[in-house]
């Protein structure tokens, strides 16, 4: 063999293996998620995690994804703005945190009065609900994905009981979202705080009553310790959907296979998530009634029907804000009346004679 072709060829080899190998580091990438939630907190933050590693594995490693928990890498209602900017590639939590940038966003954690869990996910799937909420996301360099619920939560808790509607008059309650404008409506002093601060402010008695959940990650929280009434239902929260709120620039620069797993990761953690809260939810109601003592009590029916009335007044108010939101609220409308018409004799016919005819 010639040796000088053979050095040339080796040359070549070399200098490809050389090529090659940053190619293969630049195909992989590192985000950070940044959550509103509490460091591995049940339900909330391990889901987050859960979406996290989902992501990892599913693109075997291509996008590594790094958990940052509420305070770690930014205060928990300023995640959307690290997102946008690119402090972070991803952010876990609830689109109504951030209705001051755009009201509409409330549209799609939740609205008082609103969707249930499956009524939410027939909306973002198949009632438009996803192109309008790219559409919003898009105006802030983000696309969101549906990333988990709760379901249907609790009213929440008091230290003293509600009896009518004049009880509310004064009251600091915490509450985000659309369900802290009813209330406001109702005259309640509105606060809103992050998960983490609720216990503190409750202790104290920088507020009086707070919603969080339900049982299961309420009895995480301790508000038993302060509070014993523990109200039902929750007209504010029927089905809260959180955003798995990916940087624009940073999903359009993955291939479209990871990106298929991006959105996979978060639909599979939408599923999960529901399905845990359920499971857990009835144990740990069990376990506040017979370990702590809580008072579980149902909204007196005028009280009720004052948080309703308000809430299509609040709801409505949201379409005067501009044209997209004008849009969002007319695709909700259209959306609840149709899904409701098939809710009310298919599900909610079937609770109610279930509940008349067994004990549970």
């Amino acid at each position: 063999m010639d040796r000088r072709l053979f050095l040339k060829g080796t040359g070549v080899a070399a200098a490809g293996t050389a090529l090659a190998a940053p190619a293969i580091a630049q195909g992989r990438t590192e985000w950070k998620m940044v959550t509103t939630w509490p460091k591995n907190f049940p339900g909330l933050g391990t889901g987050a995690q859960r979406c996290a590693d989902r992501i990892t594995k599913l693109t075997d490693g291509r996008v590594n994804v790094k958990l940052f928990a509420a305070g770690e890498l930014v205060p928990p209602f300023e995640v959307h703005d690290a997102v946008q900017n690119g402090t972070a590639e991803m952010y876990h939590g609830s689109e109504y945190y951030f209705q001051g940038k755009h009201p509409a966003f409330a549209f799609f954690t939740v609205v008082p009065m609103g969707f249930t869990v499956p009524e939410m996910d027939a909306w973002i799937n198949f009632g438009g609900g996803q192109e309008l909420w790219d559409e919003l996301a898009g105006q802030f360099n983000i696309k969101p994905f549906a990333c988990g619920n709760t379901g249907v939560q609790m009213g929440g808790w008091f230290r003293d009981e509600i009896n009518s509607v004049d009880d509310l008059q004064g009251l600091k309650f915490r509450s985000p979202g659309l369900g802290g404008e009813v209330l406001r409506a109702l005259g309640v002093n509105v606060i809103n705080l992050p998960g983490g601060e609720i216990f503190p402010a409750l202790q104290s008695g920088a507020i009086d009553a707070t919603e969080w959940v339900g049982p299961w990650n309420d009895l995480a929280f301790g508000f038993y310790r302060i509070a014993k009434n523990y109200y039902y239902p929750g007209f504010h929260e029927p089905g809260p959907q959180l955003c798995g709120g990916v940087n624009l620039d940073a999903f359009n620069a993955l291939s479209d296979s990871d990106k298929a797993a991006v959105e996979a990761a978060c639909r599979a953690e939408n599923n999960l998530m529901y399905s845990e809260f359920v499971a857990k939810n009835g144990q740990a109601l069990t376990t506040l009634v017979n370990q702590h003592g809580v008072l579980i009590k149902e909204f007196p029916q005028d009280v009720f029907a004052a948080f309703a009335d308000a809430s299509e007044d609040v709801v409505n108010e949201v379409g005067n804000h501009d044209d997209l939101a004008k849009r969002v609220l007319e695709s909700y409308r259209n959306a609840r009346r149709e899904f409701g018409g098939w809710t009310k004799i298919s599900m909610q016919s079937y609770l109610n004679e279930r509940g008349r005819t067994l004990t549970l």
